[in-house]
């Protein structure tokens, strides 16, 4: 007997310092991966964004503005826009919800307007490879890089708006407070997207998102302006925190504000002629302009 129990206890220690090796090569393995930005990557995420600055002036090099006709049916284009940093004038703040039934999960994008109607947007993403599924849990776990998605507006809020058949898409005009503020936002982002140019990093669905990179991005400019809160975790239970911190323009209640600011069906109907911002932008349904 006394035998027998000194097998068993010597194949449980066995077994226990096995597993504890297999626990140390998994995290040491884990720990070790490193981001990438040379990976074969999809169509939309195959090109890397980089600024140039020259004083006021800065070049957008690898600007995104493909044609969606759906999800995977789009005539791909890559440009470069010239704009001048001084005549920043607005910024707006974009909220897609992926499921409405589902209100805790939702992407958010900021759109930058120049003083001549011009408007840039950046979505800040996963970087998937061919082949790769987003899912939030392998966002845990180092499997995908993080990408900052320059794009005109009929690209990367079309897209969204236009052929995507459960996502509801609310666009706010961000309030900016203090003078200059915009052009501070914009070079923050900026300057984030030349880093990641040089030095990837990975997503992390808690600490490296489309939200948490805003929001550092807005306490950067205004010190301490987005406190912590879940909704920065959660974006969709984020309204509550726009309205609270005076993030965006609120027009009545929240509820109606937000009401007022999908606009989804407006770019459905989008005549392809006008530029698709002003006519997202536009009040009243059947207004718009066809120049």
């Amino acid at each position: 007997m006394v035998e027998a129990w000194f097998i068993l206890e010597t194949g449980a220690v066995l077994i226990l310092i096995l597993v504890v090796m297999a626990l140390f090569w998994a995290i040491f393995r884990h720990l070790s991966l490193r981001p990438s930005n040379d990976r074969s990557w999809v169509n939309d995420n195959e090109r890397l964004t980089t600024a140039e600055f020259d004083d006021d002036e800065v070049t957008i090099r690898n600007v995104r503005d493909f044609e969606w006709r759906s999800n995977r049916d789009f005539d791909e284009r890559w440009v470069d826009m010239k704009i001048n940093l001084s005549e920043v004038s607005k910024i707006w703040f974009v909220l897609e919800y992926f499921d409405p039934s589902r209100r805790q999960m939702a992407h958010t994008i900021m759109s930058f307007e120049m003083s001549d109607g011009t408007r840039i947007a950046c979505s800040i993403e996963v970087r998937r490879e061919k082949g790769e599924r987003y899912h939030p849990v392998k966002g845990l776990l180092r499997q995908y890089e993080l990408i900052y998605v320059w794009a005109t507006e009929r690209d990367v809020i079309g897209v969204r708006t236009r052929c995507r058949k459960k996502s509801v898409t609310h666009l706010f005009e961000a309030v900016v407070l203090g003078p200059g503020n915009e052009r501070r936002m914009l070079e923050s982002y900026l300057n984030r997207t030349n880093k990641l140019s040089q030095s990837p990093e990975w997503y992390n669905t808690i600490t490296n998102t489309c939200t948490t990179n805003i929001v550092s991005h807005v306490n950067e400019v205004y010190p301490g302006r987005v406190p912590r809160a879940v909704a920065v975790l959660l974006p969709g239970l984020s309204p509550k925190l726009l309205q609270r911190n005076n993030l965006v323009r609120v027009e009545g209640t929240i509820e109606e504000t937000l009401r007022n600011s999908i606009i989804d069906e407006k770019a459905k109907s989008w005549d392809g002629v006008t530029d698709f911002g002003d006519w997202i932008r536009e009040q009243g349904r059947g207004e718009h302009s066809t120049e």
